[in-house]
């Protein structure tokens, strides 16, 4: 038996927030065999969260060792500045989703802890995601954060639009997941390796290949479908719909940041975003996703469904920035993803907070519970507008900023078409959006269904969503600083 060196636990340190991720999931199953208890579990799903998310800020300030990685991790997974910005934002949206599930599971009859085991689970895959740099690594993540998702996402299954919504997801990421896989083995079988990089060197003599056309195609498919892309988006209003809204929370964010941050490492390192057919299919997905998911929002009563379809049309502005300036997309899109996903915390937790705790009769999903909402809960109200108003690209708020730089990529790319399409894109969203601020405002109804406690600005959901709210305004303000982190996630 071989005895663990200092070098070994040296060769670990690139992956110390991560770890602490794992080592919190084992801690909360012990805690769950020892004893059940909600407070308690939740505690330490947070606190293992949080000592994840400063271990990684310690790393990339210079406070904690990074150490180096042994060479058998190197070739699976790599840590750059890209993945640690992308870990960061993971880590965020992850507390912010444990936080809105407390309270959310309250009055559940049914064992609380599993979900936090789950969520923790899921995150540690979506953290592995962001750093791998090879097929088998991209696969195995990959798995990693969708199977607890199934679970998660079925976790009320006394309501049957839950229960349908894992099941569909779990169908249809189940024949994306094989789909990728697939395209994965065509790769393989003309280029030899499973390494991202060593394809890009081998580029040149295949260029022309069908095989590899056909499987990278094929990969993008299986992209496409977990980031929601048209025409695989189908599956996408209905599971937002029928999911517990923490879970929509974390679908909406978590797994977002984390399969658009794998795809740009994977198009970008492997160069096969300079195949003709990969730019001409991610041109038409991006053209379709902004087009389609705007226009089916437009007729949206259900505000889940409506998010939904906003998600399609939003990573259809990331695509036009991966498909416009190809390589230099990384910190673009990195910059746009984590306001995009800042923001629909901000929206989905505005939702959770009204549908907390657990009621079997369903959540306030329809725009008719928030009508009036301004006349008794103005701060919350307040919340939900600068959210739609950030999804809507509006000046002063940091969406404006994002889209921007998503019109200057196209512009800068000579792409003329694709920036037509987030400006035709934007003036139809800005539609449905204000939609949602006008029912805030209307009179109020005599019945009110739904309502958050009186005293919510001071639980911790409430003061997370109020601190996001003004995150989306700073960052809107003064975007400098906004811009100088995201620049910093450059893939090496």
């Amino acid at each position: 038996m071989t005895e663990f060196t200092i070098n070994d636990l040296m060769g670990l340190m690139p992956f110390a927030p991560i770890i602490a991720v794992v080592i919190t999931v084992l801690l909360v199953m012990i805690s769950i065999t020892i004893k059940r208890s909600h407070v308690v579990t939740g505690t330490i799903a947070v606190a293992g969260l949080n000592i994840g998310l400063f271990t990684l800020i310690g790393q990339m300030a210079g406070v904690v060792s990074r150490g180096s990685m042994t060479p058998t991790a190197e070739q699976m997974f790599v840590m750059d500045n890209f993945a640690q910005f992308n870990m960061v934002v993971i880590f965020i949206c992850a507390l912010a989703c444990c936080t809105l599930a407390y309270a959310y599971l309250a009055n559940l009859n049914d064992n609380k802890d599993e979900m936090y085991l789950l969520l923790l689970l899921s995150t540690a895959g979506a953290l592995l995601m962001v750093c791998a740099q090879h097929m088998a690594a991209f696969f195995m993540s990959l798995e990693l954060l969708s199977v607890p998702l199934y679970g998660l996402l079925s976790y009320t299954y006394l309501r049957n639009k839950s229960l349908e919504s894992g099941l569909k997801y779990l169908v249809l990421s189940a024949a994306a997941s094989a789909t990728i896989l697939m395209g994965m083995a065509f790769i393989y079988a003309e280029v030899g390796t499973l390494s991202f990089k060593p394809i890009s060197m081998m580029l040149a003599n295949i260029f022309e290949s069908p095989m590899l056309v056909l499987g990278t195609a094929m990969m993008v498919f299986g992209i496409g479908f977990k980031l929601s892309a048209v025409p695989f988006h189908t599956w996408t209003p209905d599971v937002y719909e029928g999911a517990p809204a923490p879970i929509a929370t974390y679908l909406a964010s978590v797994s977002k940041v984390a399969m658009m941050a794998l795809a740009i490492r994977f198009l970008i390192d492997s160069a096969l975003l300079v195949l003709p057919a990969v730019q001409m299919l991610l041109l038409v997905m991006a053209a379709l996703s902004i087009l389609v998911g705007n226009l089916l929002a437009v007729r949206q009563t259900s505000l889940k469904r409506l998010l939904g379809y906003s998600s399609i049309s939003h990573m259809g502005y990331v695509l036009v920035v991966i498909v416009s300036i190809g390589a230099a997309a990384d910190s673009i899109s990195s910059m746009y993803m984590a306001v995009y996903a800042l923001t629909s915390i901000g929206a989905f937790g505005v939702v959770t907070l009204m549908s907390s705790p657990y009621r079997l009769a369903g959540e306030a999903d329809d725009l008719s519970h928030y009508q009036g909402l301004f006349w008794r809960r103005p701060v919350l109200t307040a919340v939900m507008t600068i959210m739609m108003l950030s999804l809507a690209g509006v000046p002063l708020t940091a969406g404006f900023i994002t889209k921007l730089f998503a019109i200057l990529a196209a512009v800068q790319g000579t792409n003329w078409f694709l920036a037509a399409m987030i400006i035709l894109g934007s003036g139809i969203g800005l539609f449905y959006y204000l939609r949602v601020m006008l029912t805030l405002f209307k009179r109020p109804k005599e019945f009110i269904e739904f309502d958050v406690a009186g005293q919510w600005g001071i639980k911790t959901g409430g003061i997370m969503v109020i601190a996001v709210m003004v995150t989306i305004i700073f960052f809107g303000v003064l975007p400098n600083t906004l811009i100088e982190w995201s620049s910093l996630a450059r893939i090496w």
